[in-house]
């Protein structure tokens, strides 16, 4: 198979890993990539949210299956437009993408599925939105409506912390994703993730992840797209996991099926448990970063023969083979984030590292410049450790990050402390 995969972060170096694991993978194509992709795969520079010209690409490339790996092109409508090509592809269609696009949407599709998720107002004035939060209690949720890279999210502890995360939302911080916003209760309990996928009428659970949104040690400090994750997700039990599915993910996929929107692709359940009761926090649909590293450390070449038979309506006859293992990654991010930061300084020591089963370094925010890798992002690299204990996986994953020689770079140490 000739594979093109969208996107240019850890998620898709770990797609992409996984694929080449997997004898199926002839040729592979990722774009726009990054200096670690480029060396498994070829990169490609292409407007990765313009539907015609993917769809082009892929067929000048005799292209067999489009895997979408961020969010934006979902939401462009990508998927649409490669179907309507008769391109095949892994990924939702616009109007299923709402399910992460907009906030109220999913709130909307969780009241007519019955799904349990946190109460809520859906607010589109500023005014109207300060009179509702100093109605209390606190602390409470704000979210940006749209989509905000992982960043519209604010747990507000008191009345002055609501009231300015308002004005920076309806004031364009987060532009036009902050037009509109949800309020929501805010929920106790432990978070995780749980992954399925769904090809529009099936769905199987592929995985449990548990990620790091704070950027401190002991999740303190403000919210980032992720510090680091690992899996499986020991608080998801199989009471819990079948809670989730029962209660939560089949509604909504039978929901959008009614609506005439079947959801074809990886559905990303966010949830708040306790209890043993899973509640929904949100939907996200692709996978997370950096949970997806932790997933393909440990579904490895098998990912792309589900993925496949996601694509292609085959899910019925799929199933997930699970070792007894876990893994972890760990984030190295710019000094700064996720507030501003600098670009271009020089990583060190990634020829050193360790790459199989076990050990990876998957790349999120790379590029090479003249022979030299340089960090382009805020996030720039995962360290990633797969072990027969959390343990293991924990001790292979910082491992490789006392290898890297990035001195304007950091990471939390504490990852997987919950479970530890």
């Amino acid at each position: 198979m000739n594979i093109l995969i969208l996107g240019g972060g850890g998620r898709e170096h770990a797609l992409a890993w996984a694929a080449m694991q997997n004898p199926k993978c002839d040729k592979l194509i990722v774009a726009p990539g990054n200096a670690g992709i480029a060396e498994i795969a070829t990169c490609a520079r292409l407007d990765i949210e313009d539907g015609s010209a993917v769809a082009e690409f892929a067929g000048d490339n005799a292209i067999d299956l489009v895997i979408i790996g961020p969010e934006a092109p979902l939401v462009s409508g990508v998927a649409d437009t490669l179907r309507a090509a008769g391109i095949l592809v892994f990924g939702p269609s616009q109007e299923a993408a709402r399910l992460e696009a907009s906030k109220a949407f999913t709130k909307e599709i969780c009241d007519a599925a019955g799904a349990p998720t946190a109460g809520y107002a859906h607010i589109t004035d500023l005014d109207a939105a300060r009179d509702h939060v100093r109605q209390g209690p606190f602390p409470v949720v704000i979210k940006a409506d749209g989509l905000a890279a992982g960043k519209g999210v604010i747990i507000a502890e008191t009345l002055e912390e609501a009231e300015a995360a308002l004005e920076d939302m309806f004031g364009g911080t987060f532009g036009a994703a902050g037009a509109e916003v949800v309020i929501e209760e805010f929920m106790t309990g432990e978070e995780a993730s749980f992954f399925v996928l769904c090809d529009g009428e099936t769905v199987l659970p592929i995985g449990t992840a548990q990620d790091h949104k704070r950027v401190g040690e002991g999740d303190t400090g403000p919210n980032t797209g992720g510090m680091g994750a690992y899996s499986p997700a020991p608080i998801m039990d199989d009471a819990v996991t079948e809670a989730a599915l029962e209660q939560i993910v089949k509604p909504t996929m039978a929901e959008m099926a009614r609506r005439g929107h079947p959801y074809q692709g990886v559905l990303y359940a966010g949830l708040m448990i306790e209890d043993g009761a899973p509640r929904l926090v949100e939907y996200n649909v692709r996978f997370g970063d950096p949970e997806c590293q932790v997933l393909m450390m440990r579904l490895g070449g098998q990912a792309l023969d589900l993925i496949h038979a996601c694509a292609e309506g085959r899910l019925a006859e799929a199933q997930v083979n699970w070792a007894d293992d876990h893994a972890m990654t760990v984030v190295l991010a710019a000094k700064g984030y996720p507030g501003s930061y600098e670009k271009g300084s020089v990583i060190g020591g990634l020829d050193n590292l360790p790459e199989d089963s076990f050990h990876m370094t998957f790349h999120a925010g790379t590029a090479e410049v003249d022979g030299r890798i340089v960090a382009t992002g805020g996030r720039v690299l995962n360290a990633t450790g797969r072990g027969s204990s959390l343990v293991e996986a924990k001790a292979r994953a910082y491992a490789q990050v006392d290898a890297i020689d990035w001195p304007e770079g950091f990471c939390r140490r504490d990852i997987g402390w919950r479970a530890l």
